[in-house]
């Protein structure tokens, strides 16, 4: 049976790769991911569209500069993405997340399984706990960074905007801002971060114990040697 120390650690870093797990989940069922407000000229107007949009789906309003506002509208962003550049990256957001989901959910596995057994010589022990919790936490860094290079880079914000005003408008400026469901995904790496250092620490503890141990069983070999 596993010690108490290792059962309070343990369970510990199941409760931060828990945390990374709920936060996935919770950033795949959201749309918030970015507010975006797209300028378009054509004519004598100006039109600006409101979105806010997440992986699935999005929801734009349209506000011409008379102050005419027309009413909100919500569609499927896949359907949306005019370029396959922009398509592709979002799938892969989509996928990475499901990996990050499916690793998260194995690093809660692992860790859970070691505050009840002592599976240190197999890849269940904290080499598993490191390797699932590090994968969960690079692919995360990866989503983050893709995500502004299809907003800012490939111009995510304004194909939508362009399927929501439906009108072959010029395209004026952008302004965006990163949203709660893009932000949390820091959480998730950062309770990643802590899962491993909890691991770490108690694995250092436990090895420096091991060769305190094992220091006076050397001592006095050679201390009969000597005699």
């Amino acid at each position: 049976m596993p010690t108490r120390q290792k059962t309070l650690m343990y369970g510990g870093a199941f409760l931060t790769s828990i945390a990374s797990f709920v936060i996935i989940c919770a950033v795949l069922g959201t749309q918030g991911w970015m507010d975006s407000e797209v300028s378009f000229s054509g004519g004598n107007s100006t039109t600006t569209v409101s979105l806010k949009y997440g992986l699935f789906q999005v929801t734009c309003a349209q506000v011409i500069n008379s102050g005419l506002q027309i009413s909100d509208s919500t569609f499927p962003v896949a359907g949306a993405l005019s370029s396959n550049g922009t398509k592709s990256i979002n799938t892969a957001i989509i996928v990475l997340l499901v990996l990050i989901l499916l690793s998260s959910l194995l690093s809660s596995g692992f860790t859970c399984t070691n505050t009840v057994s002592n599976p240190y010589q197999t890849f269940l022990g904290p080499i598993g706990v490191y390797t699932w919790s590090a994968i969960s936490g690079i692919l995360t860094l990866l989503v983050m960074i893709l995500f502004p290079v299809n907003v800012e880079g490939n111009g995510m914000s304004v194909e939508l905007a362009i399927e929501c005003i439906s009108l072959p408008l010029r395209h004026i400026g952008s302004e965006h801002r990163y949203d709660y469901s893009y932000w949390i995904l820091l959480l998730s790496i950062i309770f990643n971060i802590a899962t491993i250092i909890i691991i770490y620490f108690y694995d250092h503890a436990r090895y420096s114990k091991k060769k305190e141990q094992e220091r006076p069983i050397e001592n006095a070999s050679k201390d009969v040697i000597l005699f």
